[in-house]
């Protein structure tokens, strides 16, 4: 059986183990590291995994899943560089590093897969997308792809669309929190109560996802057909057109994925 260490415990490692056990993984095939006691106590008796020293999980795990923040990347990798060979396969979910800063800093032949994933992992409805490494075979990119199926949906993308990919789906969650946050203002200005503002919009998000997910309509498509002639939500398109939102949108997307791109320039150089 496949031993699994997920390197860097926060949400996102977590929610990796939480799936991975509804998924059919033993307790005594996974690992995970936490810098904090108190932290791996907790998870340790939630889920009955071991927390272990990250020179164990390279030691011990087959596949090591690098969960841990962008800026805390350089001691993690300086403890694994001596222990890890090319039997190893190392998945980094660490947002904007490239593959390239774990070849260079880790023995030669180690396969590496980038992973961007995005928070709705937390619901087992994450949209997350791979790319294979200089040394990653099919059959690694394979390994991986089972993994995070047990926590959404996954897609093999060219390591080049990693960063627009980061911009997109991996911060994406965050424009529709903002802009329900935003809706549900709008309510409490119209009269509401927040709790009710809160239902209406958050159920209309799900139900509107729900028939982007399962309708073969596009988007512009679907809008229309909510949009009547002379009706309410043609005025409140015309009020989004006049004041930008559709430029500011894609201007807030494109500064996503400059940022991710300085993120990967930033450690890849260094």
């Amino acid at each position: 059986m496949t031993v699994i260490a997920v390197l860097g415990a926060g949400k996102i490692g977590e929610a990796l183990l939480s799936g991975l056990l509804h998924g059919g993984h033993e307790a005594g095939d996974l690992l995970f590291t936490e810098r904090y006691p108190a932290r791996a106590d907790e998870l340790t008796s939630r889920y009955g995994v071991r927390g272990v020293e990250v020179e164990e999980a390279a030691k011990r795990a087959d596949v090591l899943v690098v969960a841990v923040k962008p800026q805390d990347i350089e001691p993690v990798l300086d403890e694994l560089a001596p222990l890890l060979g090319p039997s190893s396969l190392v998945v980094s979910l660490c947002a904007g590093l490239p593959t390239s800063l774990y070849e260079r800093r880790l023995a030669d032949g180690v396969p590496v897969v980038r992973v961007m994933p995005n928070t709705p992992m937390l619901v087992n409805e994450a949209m997350s997308a791979i790319s294979a490494g200089r040394y990653a075979t099919a059959e690694h990119l394979a390994v991986v792809r089972d993994l995070l199926s047990h926590v959404g949906q996954v897609v093999e993308v060219p390591e080049g669309q990693q960063d627009a990919v980061t911009a997109l789906s991996g911060s994406g969650p965050a424009y529709f929190f903002y802009l329900v946050e935003a809706m549900i203002d709008a309510g409490i200005l119209l009269g509401l109560p927040r709790a009710l503002a809160g239902q209406l919009i958050i159920q209309s998000a799900v139900g509107a996802a729900k028939m982007l997910a399962e309708s073969d309509e596009h988007p512009v498509l679907l809008r229309e057909a909510v949009t009547s002639p002379a009706g309410t939500t043609i005025n409140a398109i015309r009020e989004l057109e006049k004041h930008g939102v559709r430029a500011a949108l894609l201007a807030a997307i494109e500064a996503a994925k400059d940022r991710s791109v300085e993120l990967g320039k930033a450690h890849d150089e260094a």
